[in-house]
């Protein structure tokens, strides 16, 4: 059976920002999340939207992926979920993950956005990446 290439890249990002000492002294370890447990303390990270759409040539089948990762903060400032949103990018931007039944052909980073929520308490951070994956044979 073959493994989805959205999976197999969302479960590569997952196995790499929990390996990432860097981001797990700024949230703790553990805090990224596709689904928030009740009752988590900020700050950590969330995934967001993702698509994908056919990225096939003539001779080779390929995925293209649009994905997002929240940051969430509550400290004073922005400095804390901007730390932490250069920090995923370090870890993530044209590095060479693997996959489960798929080869990465890239993944880059693009929009990044920090943004106050309504309560006025909450700094809600999120970057966007593009990934192109391929089947392996």
């Amino acid at each position: 059976m073959t493994i989805d290439a959205g999976h197999a890249l969302q479960v590569a990002i997952q196995t790499t920002l929990a390996a990432d000492a860097t981001l797990a002294g700024l949230t703790g370890s553990g805090r990224v999340f596709d689904h928030v447990p009740q009752g988590t303390h900020y700050p950590y990270v969330t995934y967001g939207a993702s698509t994908h759409r056919d990225w096939s040539t003539a001779t080779e089948d390929g995925t293209e992926h649009d994905l997002t990762l929240h940051v969430w903060s509550d400290a004073a400032g922005r400095r804390e979920a901007r730390t932490i949103l250069l920090a995923i990018r370090s870890r993530l931007h044209d590095q060479a993950l693997a996959l489960d039944g798929h080869r990465l052909v890239n993944l880059r980073a693009g929009h990044v956005e920090l943004r106050r929520e309504a309560d006025g308490e909450t700094v809600h951070g999120l970057i966007r990446f593009r990934a192109v994956t391929e089947p392996l044979a």
